[in-house]
């Protein structure tokens, strides 16, 4: 049976599930999934995979996705490569794959998967010579072609396939290996760093440059008024508590000491972030109201979800935000994803489009 391979954060694998369940049955496409709780995959059972693959670029709680088209057991430890070679051969033959831009060996998260991952980074190596020697892997990196993905359950067990250069999550397996940068107030900083990365591209630091104004609501100690200072941002950063000292000698920072829900800025400013330990469907609010009265043109913001409901509160505010939206806002962009730096929250980007006229 066919099958999609799904990266999530662990802890998440129901809400993943949830999710992809849910786009399944709205392509006529159902499946099944039996979950391992913490170990941040699902492998979502279904015939039409393939073709359900394409639709997958929206996803919020998945951060990888890609279609499997063997699954591997029992390896041989003295000859893991051939039964491998002759899959992916197999695999080459019925999608019309002339060759692979790179290889991905991966594997679960957590502590009980850690000899896994230590064998599977090694693991790569010589899959990377078998396929060059075979031809069937570029010389170099190149990301328009498709890429092979292996994932091994265990040093016996592996799942084979191949993505497409578009569906394809912008850091492997959806991981973002940042490096914290030492001046920051705080390791949250990441969050707002990995967000413009993911929403804007990769030209997002060219994208701010041409910004002026930023405003951090619940901004104490300054983990995200950083970043957009970091930016060349005037920014002001409302929250009760105090900020960062070395934040606030920098002369780009305007420290408000008021209730984010009620403080307003004197004049329309680019940019708006917040990350706020408030209800999520407050905090969506408040963003959209913001953008509607033209008080900042880009919003990226947090929302903490409740555990026991948490893809049903995200379906409910996003709801809520399209029937706002959708009336007034026809080229409105709103996109959410649960990144990597994030834990019990998911990350949105909103753009009503509306600044022009």
């Amino acid at each position: 049976m066919s099958a999609l391979m799904l990266f999530c954060r662990p802890g998440f694998e129901k809400e993943c599930m949830a999710e992809i369940t849910e786009l399944a049955g709205s392509k006529e496409a159902y499946g099944w999934a039996s979950i391992e709780m913490n170990s941040g995959f699902v492998v979502f059972e279904c015939e039409q995979a393939h073709s359900l693959y394409s639709h997958c670029d929206n996803l919020v709680f998945s951060r990888d996705v890609w279609p499997i088209s063997s699954r591997l057991s029992d390896l041989d430890p003295q000859d893991r490569i051939s039964p491998i070679i002759a899959s992916v051969d197999q695999l080459m033959k019925e999608k019309g794959v002339k060759s692979f831009g790179d290889v991905s060996t991966e594997h679960a998260e957590g502590d009980d998967y850690r000899a896994t991952a230590k064998f599977a980074g090694k693991f790569v190596h010589p899959v990377r010579q078998a396929l060059r020697k075979l031809g069937w892997l570029s010389k170099k990196e190149d990301p328009s072609k498709p890429m092979l993905r292996l994932f091994f359950k265990d040093s016996t067990q592996v799942l084979v396939g191949a993505d497409k250069p578009r569906l394809r999550a912008k850091w492997p397996m959806g991981i973002a290996r940042l490096r914290f940068p030492a001046a920051a107030p705080s390791r949250s900083t990441l969050k707002l760093e990995e967000a413009f990365g993911f929403f804007l591209g990769d030209d997002w630091r060219e994208q701010l440059s041409h910004c002026r104004t930023g405003v951090d609501l619940g901004a104490s100690p300054g983990g995200w008024t950083w970043q957009l200072v970091n930016q060349g941002l005037y920014t002001y950063a409302i929250d009760n508590g105090p900020m960062n000292k070395q934040l606030m000698d920098s002369g780009l920072v305007e420290h408000v000491a008021a209730d984010g829900f009620t403080w307003k800025p004197p004049l329309m400013v680019d940019w708006l972030v917040c990350d706020m330990i408030e209800k999520p469907g407050r905090v969506a609010q408040l963003m959209y109201e913001w953008l509607h009265n033209r008080q900042a043109k880009y919003a990226i913001f947090n929302l903490k979800l409740p555990m026991k409901k948490r893809f049903q509160e995200w379906q409910d505010i996003k709801a809520q935000l399209d029937i706002a939206k959708t009336g007034q806002y026809p080229k409105a962009v709103m996109k959410a994803k649960h990144l990597y730096h994030d834990r019990e929250e998911i990350t949105v980007f909103l753009d009503l489009g509306n600044q022009n006229g």
